[in-house]
């Protein structure tokens, strides 16, 4: 019995709060909180870029916060300089929003798992998930548009027959068109499950780590109160590492697909 009450608490917890059926059902809770923290992110870096030129203005030494977005800011700078050997708008924005926003839904997990569901379930919510990245409709979001861009920005860098070349040139070259023609439908075969292998991978690798930990956090919470800090103390040190490693990886992967698309590769 009380391994079936506890099997009951953990699939509570690992609910969806979500509307509809099947394929057609929305989670509200990860649109929610996605939506929140993205515009969180998106204030947040607004208000860092204005005061940052009230500091140059005013000849001030810039505040902490401010570093810190400079830092976030240079840091996703350099990994995008490292691939496409310059500074990119339009990659950096890209890069800087995924690294920021990832760590966000990440850092929703250090929340304890029972506060924010408590809090909800005073106003008749029975099932909320607060962290986005334990959902793999969330993950498997961002993986998908990261595939769609390198499609994308392959056809921006080529021309239409450009883009149909890049499409069925590898791994099997030939120098002969026959040969070309040839291999032509197996390399299109090839690249299509390399793409589609680097998209489940993309969103599997982020929500798998996510799932794994919010899980261990429950069963910490099965254990007596007393006791709980040890084990739940050490595994929320062991996995800020996590939630900051996995926002590094799912940006630095995304950058690499995207340089792969260059004319220079």
């Amino acid at each position: 019995m009380a391994e079936q009450n506890a099997a009951e608490i953990i699939n509570h917890h690992m609910t969806n709060l979500s509307i509809g059926e099947g394929f057609w059902s929305l989670h509200i809770d990860t649109l929610f909180f996605s939506i929140l923290l993205g515009s969180l992110f998106c204030w947040w870096m607004r208000k860092m870029g204005l005061r940052a030129l009230q500091h140059l203005e005013n000849n001030e030494p810039p505040s902490f916060a401010v570093n810190v977005a400079e830092m976030a800011f240079d840091f996703v700078d350099g990994v995008v300089k490292d691939f496409f050997g310059k500074s990119r708008a339009d990659i950096g924005s890209l890069a800087l929003t995924i690294f920021c926003w990832v760590f966000f839904w990440n850092v929703m997990d250090m929340i304890p798992v029972d506060f924010m569901p408590g809090v909800a379930a005073q106003f008749g919510i029975h099932h909320l998930k607060i962290v986005p990245s334990t959902d793999a409709n969330a993950t498997f979001a961002i993986s998908i548009t990261i595939i769609a861009l390198t499609y994308i920005y392959l056809l921006k860098n080529n021309s239409p027959l450009g883009f149909i070349k890049a499409m069925g040139n590898h791994p099997f070259e030939s120098e002969s068109l026959i040969g070309k023609i040839l291999f032509y439908p197996i390399n299109l075969a090839l690249k299509l499950i390399e793409d589609f292998a680097k998209m489940i991978s993309l969103s599997l690798r982020l929500f798998g780590n996510l799932f794994a930990g919010e899980l261990v956090f429950i069963l910490i919470a099965f254990l007596p109160w007393f006791f709980q800090f040890i084990p739940g103390g050490a595994w929320a040190i062991f996995h800020i590492l996590i939630v900051s490693l996995q926002a590094y990886i799912i940006m630095v992967l995304s950058v690499v697909y995207l340089s792969a698309t260059e004319p220079h590769h």
